[in-house]
């Protein structure tokens, strides 16, 4: 387990600074923010949910909100780099997913730690005048035909798609024999890798680049972003029958935060219409509030977006914290290390 404290320094009252997401702190819809709260935003982005906790550990108290997935929410508050949240300070928490707001770890032993924002899933995406047949399997990932065309994510999550291809289960409690599969797996496969990406920009870029016809990818965002490109062909995205990935992605307040007064107006703003239609908006991504969203979205939207769908979950394997969460990232950067 990572032992650090977060800084109690931090920026000035009258700014609020977030480690984020690409996209969810989109000028489109945080410039009304600011001009209704007086708060200024600031963003710093991660391309991983593995860049919170080395962030910050490194001190600087730059940071008043973070965004990380609920597979990272617990470690946040085990390493004591956030703060609880005042549920009476958040009316709008009430209109989001019960599902959500009473997960493991968004609230522990009856103390609110971190406020739904966004969910969504990671599925896979090809080029559809590049990769032929359509494929329904994680098999298209490992498959020597698309030899240096192929874009995995950079993070440990790689770990998951490779145990559920080589049929594992269990894969946030993989054994030692299990992650050495895993791990060897990944290695074979490494000749075929273009490149492991880190953000929705660059995978876009390396699409638009001719240089990867297939990789998993932020359902809904890098697909539109490089469709925006009109670079002369399509893309496509797909589950596959072995399961694509679900999760969600939360705010939390950093520890010691100065800042308090313009975090809960920005919670509250990401949770009303203009919030909630924003980030959608832009991402592509699913909402955590439906009645934040009736309207803005219409029903081919609300469809595609699974407003009120929580059933589509039960499809997904969704994120958790790895039981042995240093050794998934032992083995990870042990796959990137290797020739």
């Amino acid at each position: 387990m990572i032992a650090a404290t977060a800084a109690s320094a931090s920026a000035s009252a009258a700014e609020l600074s977030l480690l984020t997401w690409e996209g969810y702190a989109d000028a489109s819809f945080i410039k009304d923010f600011e001009t209704e709260s007086s708060c200024k935003v600031s963003a710093t982005y991660v391309g991983s949910n593995d860049d919170f906790a080395p962030k910050l550990a490194a001190g600087g108290g730059v940071y008043d909100i973070i965004v990380p997935s609920i597979d990272t929410i617990g470690l946040m508050r085990l390493a004591g780099f956030v703060d609880p949240v005042d549920p009476a300070k958040v009316p709008a928490l009430k209109e989001t997913y019960e599902r959500f707001n009473t997960a493991t770890d968004v609230t522990f032993e009856g103390t609110q730690w971190s406020v739904p924002l966004v969910w969504g899933s990671i599925s896979l995406m090809y080029r559809t005048d590049k990769v032929s047949p359509a494929p329904d399997s994680i098999a298209v990932m490992f498959d020597p035909k698309y030899k240096g065309k192929i874009a995995f994510w950079d993070d440990k999550s790689t770990l998951y798609w490779a145990a559920r291809y080589l049929g594992i289960t269990n894969i946030y409690d993989m054994t030692d024999e299990e992650l050495e599969k895993v791990k060897a797996k990944l290695i074979e496969q490494k000749p075929l890798v273009r490149k492991y990406w880190a953000t929705a920009g660059e995978l876009t870029d390396l699409y638009a680049n001719q240089e990867v016809w297939v990789s998993n990818t932020w359902t809904g965002l890098q697909s539109g972003m490089i469709r925006a490109l009109n670079k002369g062909f399509d893309v496509t995205e797909f589950l596959p029958k072995e399961k694509g990935e679900g999760w969600m992605d939360s705010m939390m307040l950093v520890k010691g935060s100065a800042n308090t007064d313009c975090a809960y107006k920005f919670i509250n703003y990401m949770l009303s219409p203009k919030g909630q239609c924003g980030i959608i908006g832009v991402t592509g991504y699913f909402p955590v509030s439906p009645k934040a969203v009736e309207g803005c979205l219409d029903e081919a939207a609300k469809k595609a977006n699974h407003v009120n769908d929580l059933g589509f979950i039960d499809g997904l394997v969704m994120w958790q914290m790895p039981a042995r969460l240093d050794k998934y990232l032992e083995t990870w950067n042990a796959v990137k290390a290797a020739q």
